[in-house]
């Protein structure tokens, strides 16, 4: 999927000149955390967010650096803060260096800029033109959609995988995994029940060979008897699920008495 499957193209944004108490009825009137900023002509200058006003006077919360820590950052850069703290219009307080992205740009590379930067949303543009906007809910919107046609697809009248159809996939998708030890690790298939049988030697990858057979179509439970062996120390641990199933019943008195306390 690329950014123009998902973004959402009628943007709310807002002008440069425009004052921060109109860039704040928006974001609240909308429920949104961030807004574009848009010259006349169309072109995206800056962006204005929650955290551009988590630092304000009105609320006394702007930096209060001592006298020696203002000497070293120097006059510029502390007249630069105040207008950020004091500001009232959206240039005053906005990002001007907005990471942007094109419109063919795949979701895996939006994904990666929002981990890099540490944001919560990236701006479609062409030309320069603002056309759009990637946030975390239209990726989230996405990944509901893919979910969705994946599970109506598996409740259609298609015909069910047998069995030995169910193991293959198991073991071939076990198979092409860096972290999975394929040849350790035996799947056996009844019913649409998977069982996973062997060993491995960290704990994480039992959950994520049991993941593998979740995600694998006509699998209805999957039950793990993996063994992991601790590698440094040889110590060996059975599968929780087999703790579980072989811990004892609770013992359930008969006496009459045992009823009476």
């Amino acid at each position: 999927m690329k950014a123009k499957d998902v973004m959402t193209r009628q943007v709310i944004r807002i002008a440069p000149d425009a004052s921060i108490f109109e860039a704040l009825r928006l974001m609240l009137q909308h429920k949104i955390s961030g807004l574009p900023v848009v010259n006349k002509i169309g072109n995206l200058v800056g962006i204005v967010s929650e955290g551009d006003f988590l630092r304000r006077a009105e609320t006394d919360t702007e930096h209060k650096r001592p006298r020696w820590l203002r000497f070293l950052k120097g006059p510029g850069r502390i007249a630069e803060d105040y207008v950020r703290t004091h500001g009232r219009r959206v240039d005053e307080v906005m990002t001007a260096d907005v990471v942007t992205v094109s419109e063919t740009a795949p979701l895996d590379e939006v994904v990666a800029l929002m981990e890099k930067y540490h944001i919560k949303r990236v701006p479609v543009i062409r030309e320069d033109e603002l056309v759009g906007i990637v946030t975390r809910v239209n990726l989230l919107r996405a990944l509901v959609g893919v979910v969705f046609a994946d599970t109506s697809l598996s409740n259609t009248a298609a015909a069910p995988m047998d069995d030995e159809a169910i193991r293959s996939r198991v073991i071939a998708e076990l198979e092409r995994q860096y972290w999975a030890p394929g040849h350790l690790i035996d799947v056996v298939v009844h019913e649409g029940a998977v069982e996973l049988w062997g060993t491995v030697f960290d704990a994480r990858q039992r959950d994520a060979a049991r993941v593998v057979a979740e995600n694998v179509a006509g699998v209805k439970v999957v039950k793990s008897h993996l063994t992991w062996i601790e590698p440094m120390s040889g110590m060996v641990f059975p599968d929780p699920d087999d703790e579980v199933s072989s811990a004892p019943a609770p013992a359930v008195s008969s006496s009459p008495m045992a009823n009476t306390l």
